[in-house]
C-alpha cells in the first residue's frame, strides 16, 4: 500500500492512492490568465483517468476553466462558495463543507477541508474563500495546503485528518521572485512541515509559472525555491523527508511501518 505523487508544476500534482487519481488545483494548459509557464503543458498522459481534482481558491494559478474542463466530467471539491462558482462555469463543483468528508465512490479514499489563510489579492468576481485539503486512503495522510500563511490554525491539520500527515504539499514561492502575504517562503513551510509533523514534504508552487518578461529578473529565481526549502527542513524540521521534484517527475511514498 502506497501512494505515488507526481509533481506537473506550480500547485497541480495527481495522487494516485487506494486505486483513486486525484488531482490538485490543476493547471494544465500554457497558460493561466495573463501568467505563462515555463516549458510545455504537462504530458496528459500523466493526469488522464482523474476521478476528481481538488481546488484550493480561485485565484487564475488554481482554478483555470479550461485545464478543469480537459480532465472530463468529474466532481471538483472545493468550499461550498467556490463549488458554486464552479458549477456556473459549466464544472461538477462539489462543496465540501468544514467537518464533512467527501468519498470516493467505490473505495475508502476520503477528502476533507483543513484551514487556510490567503486573504491577499481578493478577485472582484470570483468568491474568496481558500482552504486546504487532507485525503486519506490506501493507508497513507497528505495534506495539500493550498495557498496560506503560516497561520497557529495549521496546527490543527492532523487532528482534523484523524491521523498523522504521511505527506504534506506545501508551498514555498510564487510566480514571481516577491511573494506578495497569503504564502510561504522556504523557511516558513519548513517550519510548517514540522508543527503538522509531516513524515515526507513536497515543495509546490515554485518554479513554474512567471509574469510576461519576468523570467529571468533577477537571474535564477524560478530556481532557488525548492532547494531552499529542502535545505530549511534540514534545519527547522529535521524529521521530514524533503523531496524536491521536478516538473513531471513522480514518488512513491509506502504506508507508514
Amino acid at each position: 500500500m502506497s501512494l505515488r505523487l507526481r509533481w506537473l508544476g506550480h500547485a497541480t500534482a495527481v495522487l494516485d492512492l487506494g486505486g483513486v487519481r486525484l488531482v490538485t488545483d490543476p493547471l494544465l494548459r500554457r497558460r493561466a490568465g495573463l501568467l505563462q509557464r515555463r516549458g510545455g503543458a504537462p504530458d496528459p498522459a500523466h493526469w488522464r483517468g482523474a476521478d476528481a481534482a481538488l481546488v484550493s481558491h480561485l485565484h487564475h494559478d488554481h482554478a483555470e476553466p479550461g485545464s478543469l474542463r480537459l480532465l472530463g466530467p468529474v466532481p471538483v471539491l472545493a468550499a461550498p462558495s467556490s463549488a458554486r462558482w464552479l458549477v456556473r462555469q459549466g464544472l461538477a463543483g462539489t462543496g465540501v463543507r468544514p467537518g464533512s468528508w467527501w468519498t470516493a465512490p467505490g473505495s475508502d479514499v476520503r477528502v476533507r477541508t483543513v484551514p487556510a489563510e490567503h486573504g491577499d489579492r481578493p478577485m472582484p468576481h470570483r468568491p474568496n474563500v481558500a482552504t486546504g485539503f487532507v485525503v486519506r486512503g490506501g493507508g497513507v495522510t497528505v495534506w495539500f495546503a493550498g495557498d496560506t500563511s503560516a497561520t497557529p490554525e495549521l496546527a490543527r491539520v492532523p487532528e482534523l485528518a484523524g491521523a498523522g500527515v504521511d505527506v504534506a504539499l506545501v508551498p514555498v514561492g510564487g510566480w514571481g521572485p516577491r511573494l506578495s502575504g497569503g504564502h510561504l517562503d522556504p523557511v516558513q513551510a519548513a517550519r510548517v512541515c514540522a508543527l503538522v509533523g509531516a513524515r515526507v514534504a513536497v515543495p509546490v508552487h515554485w518554479g513554474t509559472l512567471h509574469a510576461p518578461g519576468g523570467r529571468h529578473l533577477p537571474a535564477g529565481w524560478m530556481d532557488r525555491a525548492g532547494p531552499a526549502f529542502a535545505a530549511a527542513c534540514r534545519r527547522w524540521a529535521p524529521g521530514c523527508d524533503a523531496r524536491v521534484l521536478e516538473p513531471g517527475e513522480a514518488t512513491r511514498v509506502d504506508t507508514p511501518r
